[in-house]
């Protein structure tokens, strides 16, 4: 290999290197407290909440989105979570079959919806501590590459009567690559093909 060619990789290593981590630590969070009861005639026992819109007033480039929930409710088995994007992209986050699915269990706690979790939401226990990925077929991914700005929506339907509670919480957590980063990434390549094609030409 050329010292030229060298040095070319070299720069380029170090350029990703630089991008990756101001990537990494790029993080927009949106949304928080929301206190709406589940559903929204608690009489009723059944139906829809009135929709959490979480306002985005930044132009964010989505390069990777998970949600955070906080949910009280006397059985979280009833409930399907969905998520639209001011796009129009619409996801069912969760949701169980009645038919052989059934279980006893109150809240979500926290609970991080991520598609890079290890484990899937319908494989763990309520109140789901911790980092799940949606239920199948649903991908957070559906929503990369999408412009954050504007309304999102959380919505809840509770399927069955006889139980109700409360949306306490409900947050974004957005990742997009920052501006030097996609600068410096343009720096490296250039510097690659520059050195490339001077070590063609010797």
């Amino acid at each position: 290999m050329r010292t030229h060619n060298i040095i070319a990789v070299g720069a380029f290593i170090a350029v990703g290197a630089c991008c990756g981590e101001l990537a990494a630590n790029s993080k927009w969070v949106y949304g928080g407290g929301f206190s709406l009861p589940i559903p929204v005639n608690q009489l009723e026992g059944k139906g829809w909440m009135q929709d959490a819109v979480i306002e985005v007033d930044d132009h964010v480039n989505i390069l990777d989105l998970d949600i955070v929930v906080d949910i009280t409710h006397t059985k979280v088995f009833d409930l399907q979570l969905m998520l639209k994007s001011p796009a129009g992209t619409n996801k069912l986050l969760n949701y169980y079959n009645p038919a052989d699915e059934y279980f006893d269990g109150q809240g979500y706690s926290n609970t991080i919806f991520d598609d890079e979790a290890s484990s899937y939401i319908n494989e763990a226990i309520a109140p789901f501590n911790g980092r799940f990925k949606p239920r199948k077929p649903c991908s957070l991914s559906a929503f990369d590459g999408q412009d954050a700005f504007g309304q999102w929506r959380f919505r809840i339907y509770d399927a069955f009567y006889a139980d109700a509670g409360t949306l306490n919480s409900v947050r974004l957590i957005i990742s997009n690559p920052e501006p030097g980063s996609m600068t410096l990434f343009a720096v490296g390549a250039f510097l690659f093909r520059y050195f490339s094609a001077a070590g063609r030409n010797r």
